[in-house]
C-alpha cells in the first residue's frame, strides 16, 4: 500500500510561540548566584526537618 493509508497521524495542535530571553553576562551571573543561594537555603532548611516532611 503506497497511498499513505497507514502513515502515522499528523500532530494537529498549534505550536506555541517560543519566548527566548537574552541576559547580559552580569544579569546571568546574578541569577546564577541567586539560584545557588536559594538551593543552599533549601538544603539547610530541609536538613532539619523529619524525613516525612522533607521534599
Amino acid at each position: 500500500m503506497t497511498n499513505g493509508q497507514f502513515k502515522p497521524a499528523k500532530d494537529r495542535r498549534k505550536k506555541a510561540p517560543v519566548k527566548r530571553v537574552v541576559l547580559s553576562p552580569d544579569a546571568k551571573r546574578a541569577y546564577e548566584q541567586l539560584v545557588q543561594e536559594r538551593d543552599a537555603r533549601d538544603r539547610d532548611y530541609t536538613r532539619h526537618l523529619p524525613p516525612d516532611k522533607a521534599r
